[in-house]
């Protein structure tokens, strides 16, 4: 009772925002030399200014001239100067939406007198073009601004009025227009030699769904389930190629475990719940503590080039015989709730030091960590989704929106080219394709 009283962000899965008072680190003092400076940069620090744009994007320039000597207070006349100083002021132009009408008309046959009357199928099937839907799901989806704010900036901003129900709307048809580049995503994951995969809970209707993502350096993607076993889970990762970094979930038992990294990371906080205990698992867990802190040295002196790969790998050697020596003394201690963690963690051997044999993959899964971050703060401020139309637009637009990044790509840019090839009935254009990136 007392080592779950003591759970925080340090030595559990729990985030830091539910640490109490009592759990969180001690405020930093500043060294007593320091105690005076003042807030901002400090003397020497080299500032930042804003960079002026090329003249070839500036749409105004305005010479300014002096109008007579300093000297001798004789007229001067007006020669530019190739050296001239230049200050550059950005504005917003006044926004004015851009109103369409179509207009079906009935025209009598001078023949027959028959009135036909214009096919309905030269009207656009929304009433909202392609860059203002990408706005409307740019705002809700990527940024996640509520939908009733949303209406409100959209009519602030842009003049336009739209309902509640209109947003809704909007959702589900760029939701169908980037299901081609989210499937494009899920086969480019499929072959990744190194994947990120981590989970969080999502709420539909106040029942509790299981969120996933797997993510890569180039390509990442979201999958809402209804439950998290690995029965529902395994179609999601596909063939099971390539490395899989994850913490130690059971559900992932699927993976074989020579091709899988164990978040060290979790390890971590693992360790440090084991050392703030008494007796015989406070001494083993600040062993394994202290040996993983070295191992993180090693790893960040690898990673600033103060060590190459050959020296690396010689110095883990002993380090992990170290670690995996530790864990069995532990294992075998018979110590309830210490022993039986240990003795899971060494089943796991073969995935522990896969980040030591590869030079393209890290010992923590912090990349899925940063993924779904902003999906769980989300999660926090809409409580989910209300429907499965509604699931199903969230991680739908996300994949589109983090991948996108990555790919170096202009979200807004992409999402109404989807929604353009969507009213053309057109190929959709590719998410991951060089030639299509946008600036």
């Amino acid at each position: 009772l007392m080592a779950q009283l003591g759970q925080n962000s340090r030595n559990s899965h729990l985030p830091p925002s539910s640490d109490g008072p009592a759990g969180r680190p001690p405020e930093k003092k500043p060294p007593r030399g320091d105690a005076k400076k003042k807030r901002g940069g400090q003397p020497g620090h080299e500032g930042h200014k804003r960079e002026l744009l090329p003249v070839e994007k500036v749409n105004k320039v305005v010479e300014l001239y002096p109008g007579e000597c300093e000297n001798c207070w004789a007229a001067l006349p007006e020669v530019r100067d190739e050296n001239a100083t230049r200050y550059q002021v950005t504005e917003m132009p006044p926004v004015q939406p851009h109103t369409t009408e179509f207009r079906r008309n009935a025209v009598a046959c001078g023949c027959c007198g028959y009135t036909t009357l214009a096919k309905v199928d030269q009207v656009p099937a929304s009433p909202f073009g392609p860059q203002l839907m990408s706005l409307i799901t740019l705002l809700t989806g990527v940024y996640h601004i509520s939908r009733r704010h949303t209406v409100e900036l959209l009519h602030d901003v842009l003049g336009v009025r739209l309902s509640l129900g209109a947003v809704s709307a909007v959702e589900a048809r760029v939701s169908d227009a980037i299901a081609p580049a989210v499937q494009e995503a899920s086969d480019a994951i499929a072959g990744a030699k190194v994947k990120h995969a981590d989970a969080t809970s999502w709420l539909e209707a106040g029942k509790l769904r299981s969120l996933w993502t797997i993510a890569t350096s180039a390509v990442t993607v979201f999958k809402i389930f209804v439950d998290g076993s690995a029965d529902t889970i395994k179609p999601f990762f596909g063939a099971c190629k390539g490395i899989l970094v994850s913490d130690r979930a059971k559900v992932l038992s699927f993976w074989d475990m020579a091709r899988r990294q164990v978040c060290w990371a979790h390890l971590l906080r693992k360790f440090v719940s084991f050392s703030e205990r008494d007796g015989p698992a406070g001494q083993l867990g600040r062993e394994l503590l202290d040996a993983t802190a070295v191992m993180f040295r090693y790893w960040r002196d690898l990673r600033a080039n103060k060590l190459d790969r050959a020296q690396f790998y010689a110095w883990m050697t002993p380090l992990r015989t170290q670690v995996e020596a530790c864990l069995e003394r532990a294992a075998a201690a018979g110590i309830a709730d210490f022993s039986g963690s240990c003795a899971d963690i060494l089943a796991h051997r073969e995935a522990l030091w896969t980040f030591v044999e590869r030079t393209d993959v890290e010992p923590t899964n912090n990349h899925a960590e940063r993924e779904l971050r902003r999906f769980v703060l989300w999660r926090k401020r809409s409580f989910g989704a209300q429907s499965e139309r509604g699931h199903l637009f969230a991680e739908r637009v996300m994949t589109v929106a983090h991948t996108a990044r990555k790919q170096g790509k202009n979200v807004l840019a992409f999402l109404t080219a989807c929604c353009k090839a969507q009213l053309s009935a057109t190929a959709a254009p590719s998410l991951l394709a060089a030639e299509s990136v946008v600036a």
